[in-house]
């Protein structure tokens, strides 16, 4: 029952992001100072912001930053991971001892200390907080890679495949990778709703995206000095945040039972 609640409102995001115009017929941007900071009721059922634009048209139109970005994040992050894990896997004692100490060094920053640290270095912004989070979730992704290709390598089907005589990238394109992989893309539905929390949290941090842009972790930026007075300006993002990550991790969790059956 869970798993079909997390679909429906993962497929109420995607509504959101794709036609967001659907849900919320307003501007986000239109701003309205006599209108300012009133309360959720009719007509701003989610409330206004301190210019007086409309909370609700904003979650809703923030939606689509807020995915892309933890979409955008965990494709760094995998396609980083198939290059070091592969490369570790399959390229010898010494590429696997050097990629392996090089991810033990990623490993010993946290996450998001090590997202933290790319911006640091190259300056805030949506394209490098999606670059860091997606840098920073590389790490695990790839030691699951690499055992799973070292386990596919050694299977007897892959074994055939060389007696048999296929190239050595025939056997990697067509038997190593596929079946290595696999099992990470279930970890995908988990590491989205991840990225999306830690790119909220960069933006809240105001390295991410800035306001006025309605993305969820720059309104939650923008609301967080009038927390006591006009609460519903971080309410509403931030309950869409630990909806979305609530929910691609029920899914995720749903499909990893299924995959182990």
């Amino acid at each position: 029952m869970a798993q079909w609640i997390a679909v429906g409102f993962l497929l109420l995001l995607l509504v959101a992001a794709l036609l967001p115009s659907l849900l919320a017929p307003g501007d986000p941007l239109a701003i309205d100072p006599g209108d300012a900071f009133r309360a959720p009721g009719w007509g701003h059922p989610f409330g206004t912001d301190e210019s007086g634009r409309d909370v609700y048209t904003r979650v809703v139109h923030g939606t689509a930053p807020s995915l892309v970005i933890g979409v955008s994040a965990t494709t760094i992050g995998i396609l980083l991971a198939l290059v070091f894990g592969t490369a570790a896997a399959l390229g010898g004692r010494v590429v696997d001892f050097g990629v392996s100490r090089f991810l033990e060094v990623l490993f010993a920053f946290p996450g998001l200390l090590l997202a933290l640290l790319v911006i640091t270095v190259y300056g805030p912004g949506i394209v490098t907080s999606t670059i860091a989070v997606g840098l920073a979730t590389a790490p695990g992704y790839a030691r699951i890679i690499r055992s799973q290709t070292r386990a596919v390598a050694s299977s007897a089907y892959v074994e055939a495949a060389v007696v048999l005589g296929k190239s050595r990238g025939r056997i990697l394109a067509r038997h190593i990778l596929p079946n290595a992989v696999a099992p990470v893309f279930v970890l995908v539905t988990l590491g989205v709703g991840q990225a999306i929390v830690w790119a909220a949290a960069l933006s809240y941090l105001g390295l991410g995206a800035e306001p006025p842009a309605a993305e969820w972790g720059a309104m939650l930026f923008a609301g967080k000095n009038y927390v006591t007075t006009a609460w519903w300006m971080t309410f509403f993002p931030g309950l869409a945040i630990v909806l979305s990550a609530a929910a691609t991790t029920v899914l995720g969790r749903a499909l990893q039972r299924r995959s182990l059956r």
